[in-house]
């Protein structure tokens, strides 16, 4: 979008003129710190004489490679493999969940897990009710349903996909 109108010769303020948006709202559109909603869109792509397709790619020099790094949550290890921003919402993470006699507490949090088993096998409770997902499987669930996991006969890895709230729950406890 930045450089669409950087093209015109507009500054913030004379794009939010046309576009009938506010200048911080672009501000926060073009660094990313806000995602757009389909009515700005539309009427971006009209004022800037554009697609919506076109308003959505990415630009050229953008670095695609996500170069994900190790970290910690409890005794689990994750690397992200999705950048803060995405546009989705979502965080996909791969995670290495360690074996434990005795399971994690188990939590609650508004939304849905998903994960897919890499590598050996997790043990999920989910309220009272406890199955194995084995590599090759994958499972996905209600979060308000008290629910913890570990690796059952060694580690496990996963690859998770969270929302805002599974994110804060599972990665930053």
């Amino acid at each position: 979008m930045r450089a669409l109108r950087q093209a015109r010769g507009w500054s913030l303020d004379e794009l939010a003129r046309h576009a009938n948006i506010g200048a911080s709202t672009l501000s926060r559109l073009e660094t990313g710190h806000r995602r757009m909603a389909i009515d700005h869109l539309v009427t971006l792509a009209r004022v800037l004489d554009t697609t919506v397709d076109e308003l959505l790619i990415a630009d050229d020099d953008e670095d695609v490679v996500i170069r994900p790094r190790r970290d910690a949550a409890g005794s689990s290890t994750y690397w992200l493999l999705t950048r803060p921003d995405d546009p989705s919402g979502r965080v996909v993470a791969k995670m290495r969940i360690p074996e434990h006699a005795q399971l994690p507490e188990a939590r609650v949090h508004p939304g849905r897990d998903w994960f897919y088993v890499l590598e050996g096998t997790v043990r999920l409770r989910l309220g009272s009710r406890e199955v194995l997902v084995t590599s090759g499987q994958a499972a996905s669930f209600d979060t308000m349903t008290p629910h913890t996991m570990a690796g059952h006969g060694g580690p496990a890895e996963i690859l998770s996909i969270l929302d805002h709230h599974g994110e804060r729950a599972h990665l930053h406890s």
